[in-house]
């Protein structure tokens, strides 16, 4: 039985479109239970990620966000970290017969510089290039 914490923790998470942090979650669940304690959020979290109920995004020197459960999978700015979703099919089978075993799931992120990273980019090169 889910508690009403973890129904609306699971709620907030499936109708985001963005990949909220545990801290993003807490906030917008406080607007529902204003005395909600952060230590709840992430017991809930890993209680419903365990249950396999949503997903957990880890980025290496960043918060873990978390997502719907839904398979796709996901393009991050290296420089940023921006989150996005891309949905390039379920590639189980192909990764099994590439693999020579049985695969129970898998998380693929594909590292690029977001638009406003580039021209950030693209704008120090025309600096450094002027001076």
């Amino acid at each position: 039985m889910m508690t009403k914490y973890a129904k609306k923790i699971l709620e907030i998470v499936e109708s985001s479109n963005d990949h909220l942090t545990a801290e993003q979650i807490f906030m917008q669940l406080r607007e529902t239970y204003p005395t909600v304690v952060l230590a709840t959020v992430y017991n809930n979290l890993n209680r419903l990620w365990e249950e396999n109920r949503i997903r957990k995004v880890s980025l290496e020197g960043m918060a873990e966000r978390y997502d719907r459960i839904r398979r796709h999978d996901h393009l991050v700015c290296k420089k940023c970290g921006k989150l996005l979703d891309i949905d390039l099919g379920d590639l189980t089978a192909q990764l099994e017969e590439k693999a020579g075993i049985s695969i129970l799931s898998y998380d693929l992120k594909l590292l690029y510089l977001c638009e406003a990273c580039r021209k950030n980019l693209n704008r120090k090169e025309c600096e450094e290039t002027e001076t």
